[in-house]
């Protein structure tokens, strides 16, 4: 209970540096208590894979409330790079430069994306480097990086097969790609490597886990 009474005390301080540090005080709902039972699923697409060079093309996310995922109030945002689109990036994502040539400068996009989500959890597939993109651009924009919880939809899918082969030499190696996850868990598939759709089948694949794995409300 006290490890727990002292994380929970740390987050809490946390928040309020954060608060305190942010550069603008229109954006101060992103720490107010989020709203019961909802989340944002979000997805990015970038010029590559590497966190301190690469920059975000493309932006999805979808409102998650209680098991319903609201697709027709959607965001998907495309985004101005400054610098070249890799031709193994195009390959994945189909996003040429003249396809994100009108996008928008990343600071809109970010404050867009701040909106939409507010203060609710945000859920991804290996969100930690969409978050890590994110950051690059809230950090020197706003002094501060994103303070919502994160929910990983692998994480989730892994408590789920541990469950089920506890006690088996299998646990040891739990497939934890997209679309073995997907097939596994019986749901549709999107065309993948599209930022909305990557974060509406990761929102299905939320709201099937939370219910196997466990988790209420917020």
């Amino acid at each position: 209970m006290l490890p727990d009474l002292m994380t929970r005390g740390w987050r809490t301080l946390s928040r309020e540096w954060m608060r305190w540090h942010l550069a603008d005080e229109s954006l101060r709902f992103l720490y107010d208590p989020p709203p019961e039972n909802e989340w944002v699923s979000v997805d990015c697409e970038t010029t590559g894979l590497d966190r301190r060079r690469d920059e975000i093309i493309s932006i999805g996310a979808v409102r998650i409330v209680g098991d319903r995922i609201l697709t027709s109030e959607a965001l998907s945002l495309l985004v101005k790079p400054t610098r070249a689109i890799s031709a193994d990036s195009v390959r994945v994502h189909r996003l040429r430069e003249q396809d994100v040539a009108q996008g928008l400068e990343p600071e809109e996009a970010m404050r867009r994306l701040l909106h939409f989500v507010g203060a609710r959890p945000l859920v991804g597939y290996y969100l930690e480097f969409d978050v890590a993109m994110l950051n690059r651009v809230m950090y020197p924009m706003l002094g501060v990086r994103l303070p919502q919880r994160r929910i990983e939809v692998s994480g989730l899918y892994y408590d789920h097969k541990f469950r089920q082969l506890r006690g088996h030499e299998q646990d040891r190696n739990i497939d934890l790609r997209f679309d073995t996850l997907m097939d596994d868990l019986g749901l549709p598939r999107r065309d993948a490597h599209d930022a909305l759709n990557d974060a509406v089948m990761a929102a299905m694949a939320f709201v099937k886990l939370r219910h196997l794995v466990g988790i209420g409300p917020v």
